[in-house]
């Protein structure tokens, strides 16, 4: 009996020390304290076949170096650049975000970026409106030719 006494109380205490190691180990739940100058841009209309690209600035006002690992755009029609190097505390770094103006209409895209600081990701987000020019070679509706 007090055998299985020992081992019930050895089993319970391996598992609180993983449960209390895993704790520690983890990112935090809270958003990254990195000061962004903004997280969303509207680059109202737009041509059409004219790549518009925005850049979005951040601070590192933690106390700690800040690495980005992965920005992940929301559709293939965006391309993103970042600052791959550490960012020291005090020191600035960037996103860039440029939509493909393909396809005439209304756009709202987001850019989603992950730091080493935390697990929460922050999304960035693009809008706009991409309008077609007319060719002026081209007959408008109602010409003769």
């Amino acid at each position: 009996m007090k055998s299985l006494k020992f081992t019930f109380f050895a089993a319970i205490a391996l598992f609180l020390s993983f449960a209390v190691n895993a704790q520690t180990n983890e990112k935090s739940a809270e958003p990254s304290k990195i000061t962004w100058n903004e997280d969303s841009y509207n680059f109202g209309e737009i041509e059409k076949g004219v790549p518009a690209s925005h850049e979005f600035t951040f601070k590192n006002t933690t106390d700690q170096t800040i690495l980005i690992t992965n920005v992940k755009a929301s559709c293939g029609c965006t391309a993103t650049k970042y600052t791959k190097t550490p960012i020291k505390p005090g020191e600035t770094g960037s996103i860039t975000a440029t939509y493909n103006a393909r396809n005439p209409g209304n756009f709202n895209k987001s850019v989603t970026v992950t730091t080493n600081d935390s697990d929460v990701k922050k999304v960035l987000r693009i809008k706009g409106k991409v309008v077609a020019t007319e060719d002026a070679s081209a007959p408008t509706k109602g010409s003769k030719q």
